[in-house]
């Protein structure tokens, strides 16, 4: 999926585009044990009700795609046979209307997903009539080439509100405020299936998670029954020690800048893109054969790469080059300047020692004071 299919789903759930058929949740205490649980028909419920569940929906399509929203591929096995995949079939195709399977399905996340706190999963299903497209681009609601049937997993922490005070206009006294259980925005949840070129994509679901560090692959295996996907860190620091490994003695700061460089310019070029910058098994060795990299490291990395994220996968340049900040530190010094401007930090031998010069024009700071540099200061 792309950020154009992502916000086109994100924008059912309204009151005027709802396609929402069936809402289904379950609520958990810290200590995995359901303490209510309810099924109604979408529409039946009160309008400010529906309001704050739209919220929710919409927050587990945010995000940044690769980071806090990754693609999650089903094996083909799993396809086949797999429980976890046929279960969320049947949640589909039932439109959620088996209490049977609804169950099943609260059971398999209770007893995989890793929560310390209370917590409220809510389950949909909705069927989106996908408006046709003229030769234009724009939309032709009056022309619909498919249907896009899913289902929409929402993982809520349930928090106590805090201790306070509050006017009581009944009494007309401000009184200590009561304190109760509220439903806070998703932590986690899924999509399923995919919503890929704008058709139903049975081969993909959409994964969500509020905390890029935290994939809950267990989850993932076992309650999707899909391939566990590198989260950013992952592609990061794997990227980092394909570099490493490959330019060996050649890895010093200036090829680190120039790949860096390398990826902004093609991030630069790809920003308007619908899809974000992929790099695949060849951009990579392109990057480091530039940098000096020798044929027979080159051999290495491509088994190396294919064993890390196999040969039709490919890394997301956003993770592994910060699209903020390019950064230099050192055992004392940590340096910092927009992604753009890393020519701003460049390394020097001085006086026999190596040493980062950064240029100083005409303003600086210290602790906050400015300190304006004259010439005579720098002699």
């Amino acid at each position: 999926m792309n950020k154009k299919e992502i916000l086109e789903i994100r924008r059912q759930f309204t009151p005027e585009n709802c396609s929402i058929t069936r809402i289904c949740g379950c609520y958990v205490d810290y200590e995995k044990e359901k303490k209510a649980q309810m099924s109604k028909t979408f529409l039946t419920l009160p309008e400010e009700e529906a309001f704050k569940y739209f919220d929710i929906f919409r927050h587990t399509l945010s995000g940044t795609f690769g980071k806090h929203l990754l693609s999650v591929d089903f094996p083909l096995e799993s396809e086949l046979s797999g429980e976890a995949y046929q279960l969320l079939c049947q949640l589909r195709t039932s439109r959620l209307e088996d209490e049977e399977l609804v169950h099943s399905f609260f059971d398999k996340v209770i007893e995989n997903y890793v929560f310390a706190e209370n917590y409220y999963i809510t389950l949909i299903h909705a069927v989106y009539d996908v408006p046709g497209k003229s030769s234009d681009g724009s939309q032709m609601f009056d022309a619909s080439d498919n249907v896009y049937e899913h289902i929409l997993c929402s993982i809520c922490p349930v928090k106590l509100t805090k201790p306070g005070l509050t006017y009581n206009a009944e009494t007309d006294l401000i009184e200590e405020r009561i304190r109760d259980w509220f439903v806070d925005a998703p932590v986690g949840g899924f999509l399923f299936p995919a919503f890929s070129d704008r058709l139903c994509d049975m081969h993909h679901a959409l994964y969500y998670t509020k905390k890029p560090e935290e994939l809950q692959p267990v989850f993932i295996q076992n309650v999707l029954g899909g391939n566990v996907p590198l989260s950013a860190m992952d592609q990061k620091t794997s990227f980092q020690a394909l570099v490493s490994d490959t330019l060996g003695d050649a890895c010093h700061y200036e090829a680190i800048r120039n790949i860096h460089e390398s990826i902004q310019e093609m991030l630069e070029e790809s920003k308007d893109a619908p899809e974000p910058l992929e790099l695949s098994r060849s951009d990579v060795k392109k990057l480091l054969a530039q940098e000096g990299a020798s044929e027979e490291s080159l051999l290495t990395f491509e088994e190396e790469f294919d064993q890390m994220a196999g040969e039709s996968r490919t890394l997301l340049a956003s993770n592994i080059a910060g699209t903020k900040h390019f950064q230099v530190e050192t055992s004392v010094v940590s340096v910092k300047v927009p992604a753009d401007r890393s020519d701003l930090i460049s390394v020097r031998e001085i006086d026999g020692r190596n040493c980062l010069v950064i240029p100083v024009e005409d303003y600086l700071e210290v602790n906050g004071m400015p300190a304006p540099v004259f010439k005579n200061s720098l002699e």
